[in-house]
């Protein structure tokens, strides 16, 4: 593979644009596909910090024995929030993405137990109730990429005591689809079916702010 870390930012930033600006699934996953190969190097280029940012946020309020921990990394792309958490002493990752090319590209990582294919938004999440310390999705809660409607699933899977990770982006281009996830987190709260624990934030020149917001799961009575 040649080596991309060189790429204009130009050119990344028109790459990053044309898939927010998809919206026929079809298209967008052959888009993802077709971008697997470059995308570590890409996301470089523009200094993309969500993965690290959202894995040290998750890291400073984890309760427990992060080597212990089982983490469902949703959208999980390449795997880059896996080497972050890694880097942070987590140890336990399964992954689901739409996307088969971004998966095999994770898979040679060796980060993760379990890898499975799943169209977000479009199938239920393949996992049992109950069955995470952690449920991270990083960089795909935005307008044109996983719908909002998946959450509820998160914490589904997520144990009770355990944690939920998300990061949006609240530039211009994605603020409805912010205003109608934190309509939807507010509402989960009200029903009880999580607390929310940690919200962050990091500033990035082509994505504006970034928010990161950490979500428990409260403990069975």
């Amino acid at each position: 593979m040649a080596d991309l870390s060189s790429r204009p930012l130009a050119e990344v930033q028109r790459r990053v644009a044309e898939v927010h600006h998809q919206r026929d699934l079809q298209q967008q996953l052959r888009f993802y596909n077709g971008w697997a190969k470059d995308y570590d190097q890409d996301v470089a280029v523009l200094q993309y910090q969500a993965p690290s940012l959202a894995a040290a946020f998750l890291a400073s309020i984890f309760q427990g024995s992060p080597e212990n921990a089982l983490v469902l990394d949703v959208a999980c792309g390449t795997g880059l929030v896996a080497q972050e958490l890694q880097a942070k002493g987590f140890r336990h990752f399964h992954g689901l993405d739409g996307s088969q090319e971004m998966l095999e590209h994770a898979r040679h990582k060796g980060l993760y137990e379990d890898l499975k294919l799943c169209l977000l938004g479009q199938e239920t999440l393949p996992a049992p109730e109950d069955s995470y310390d952690t449920t991270v999705i990083v960089g795909a809660l935005s307008e044109g990429q996983v719908p909002s409607g998946v959450i509820p699933q998160l914490l589904l899977v997520t144990k009770p005591g355990g944690y939920v990770c998300l990061t949006t982006r609240s530039n211009s281009s994605n603020l409805q689809y912010n205003m109608e996830l934190q309509q939807l987190l507010n509402d989960l709260e009200q029903q009880g079916l999580w607390e929310k624990v940690w919200v962050g934030k990091g500033q990035h020149e082509e994505y504006g702010c970034l928010c990161i917001e950490s979500l428990q799961i409260p403990e069975s009575s």
